[in-house]
């Protein structure tokens, strides 16, 4: 039997063959509603590579009208940047990787399908490639987290399978930000701090909420802090450890920012309009809320009409799913913290934490310790890397003895359960709440589809004797009608969400 990392990564795969099958059949069966994707139109500023003659121009047409509904609008930034304030709201991730495959790895294609079409292929390629990389570390994530492996990898195939496939598997964004944030996640909780700060950084350029994942941070110092002020009784260790995850949240939201600061300056310092535009004017000119509230209507209740109920029924499974994994782990969290107390609880996130982190140290270790040992000494050399790697692996052990033993105890009344779920429902709630009452709601399907929490909570229900087998059902049917309907109606610029 294949490793469960090994067998998430393989179904990863299968989906997107699957969605991409499933949307280029629904492209030769039904005519798009819109076909005005397919249009090339010049870029305000003259570019050379934009200006690329396409030997088959039937071909270019055809694969530049697959970039559809925000397609156009991110393959419109990589080929000719952000010409239009409204352009703005599409992070520049996405784009700028577009371009540089364009322009290295596809270049050979440009002559034969030229610029833009060279860019909508790349971006089905990245996106695609992207999305099985975010399966893996989803996969990872969720046993470092659920502590089950069987757990972790029903909701892997969950998240392959997730119910804004389409989504992942198109000119969007979302494949990005899920490989970079749960990348993140997975490091961040490994102790691979440095390498999780990029990460989350990333997840913010490719997409706004991704600034969000800074709480993660915030929430590791504060149990820090705990453990130096309570356990260590170290104050100097609480001021680094808040200092530290201050440090890191700022670089996290710096590329968010720093596009922000982009369009100030092209639009309200370099731009060719003679009046101002109103959020130049503003205390904060933040370019990003101006256009999410004036060219679509996001704000708080601003949705809430009548004409928009279809698009609530759209969105009411994945709202209802979240709102059950936010009940469902908030009761788990309750129960588990009656039973043992909070001081317990924080010791042995961190020692879990520490046993990662002691484990890749150690090997690296070994392995420098077995490259320094002399040709000549060979013998002599080996028993000393043996007798090193021997008192790191039972020092290992035993602390990862005493971690598993104080989960078991932690865990007597409860299937699963720990105090690292915390930040997951905290941030789920997040989002649940803006998706529900500040975004246009249809959107939610694909705005939550990269938190971890409603995969777990629905393999739970799959899994758990004690829900009823219908719900189990309920959710299978809802992920596969929403494959099939993604691929059919957002595939030909039909509204889907």
């Amino acid at each position: 039997m294949a490793p469960p990392l090994a067998g998430a990564v393989r179904l990863a795969a299968a989906s997107r063959v699957l969605v991409l099958a499933l949307s280029l059949l629904a492209r030769l069966l039904f005519r798009p509603y819109d076909t005005s994707a397919s249009l090339t139109l010049p870029c305000l500023s003259s570019s050379p590579s934009s200006s690329s003659s396409a030997a088959s121009a039937n071909l270019s047409a055809a694969v530049s009208s697959l970039a559809v509904w925000d397609g156009v609008h991110f393959a419109r930034a990589a080929e000719c940047g952000y010409e239009y304030e409204q352009s703005f709201a599409f992070l520049p991730l996405l784009p700028a990787s577009l371009a540089l495959l364009a322009r290295s790895l596809f270049a050979p294609l440009v002559p034969v399908l030229g610029y833009r079409a060279v860019l909508v292929l790349s971006g089905y390629v990245l996106n695609n490639v992207a999305f099985v990389a975010a399966a893996a570390y989803f996969y990872r994530l969720s046993v470092l987290i659920l502590k089950d492996q069987r757990a972790a990898y029903r909701a892997s195939v969950l998240f392959c399978f997730n119910p804004a496939s389409v989504f992942y598997s198109s000119l969007y964004s979302e494949s990005l930000y899920a490989l970079f944030s749960l990348g993140g996640l997975f490091y961040l909780f490994s102790g691979a701090n440095t390498v999780a700060v990029i990460m989350l950084a990333l997840s913010g350029s490719a997409r706004s909420n991704g600034a969000l994942n800074a709480g993660y941070f915030c929430f590791q110092a504060l149990l820090q802090a705990y453990d130096a002020a309570v356990q260590k009784k170290r104050p100097l260790l609480v001021v680094l450890a808040l200092v530290a995850a201050a440090l890191r949240s700022i670089f996290i939201f710096l590329p968010f920012f720093a596009f922000q600061a982009y369009g100030y300056l092209n639009i309200c310092v370099h731009g060719s309009s003679e009046e101002l535009r109103p959020w130049c004017k503003a205390k904060v000119p933040l370019l990003y809320g101006f256009i999410q509230s004036h060219y679509w209507g996001v704000g708080f209740l601003r949705y809430f009409q009548v004409k928009q109920l279809p698009n609530f029924l759209l969105a009411s499974p994945v709202l209802s799913l979240a709102i059950y994994s936010i009940i469902h782990y908030t009761k788990m969290l309750h129960q588990l913290l009656q039973t043992t107390s909070i001081h317990r609880q924080i010791i042995t996130a961190l020692e879990e934490r520490s046993v990662e982190s002691y484990k890749k140290t150690d090997d690296m270790t070994v392995l420098r310790s077995e490259l320094s040992a002399g040709l000549t000494n060979k013998a002599h050399g080996n028993s000393k890397v043996k007798q090193r790697k021997s008192v790191a692996t039972e020092t290992a052990s035993a602390t990862f003895h005493d971690t598993l033993s104080a989960n078991q105890n932690i865990k007597e009344n409860q299937d699963e359960g720990t105090i690292l779920l915390v930040p997951f429902v905290l941030h789920l709630t997040f989002m649940t709440f803006t998706a529900l009452f500040v975004m246009h709601v249809q959107v939610s399907t694909r705005f939550l589809s990269a938190s971890p929490p409603i995969y777990w909570a629905a393999a739970h229900i799959l899994a758990s004797p004690n829900c009823s087998k219908r719900w189990g059902y309920l959710i299978c049917v809802y992920f596969i009608a929403y494959i099939l309907l993604g691929s059919l109606l957002f595939s030909n610029f039909y509204p889907f969400t």
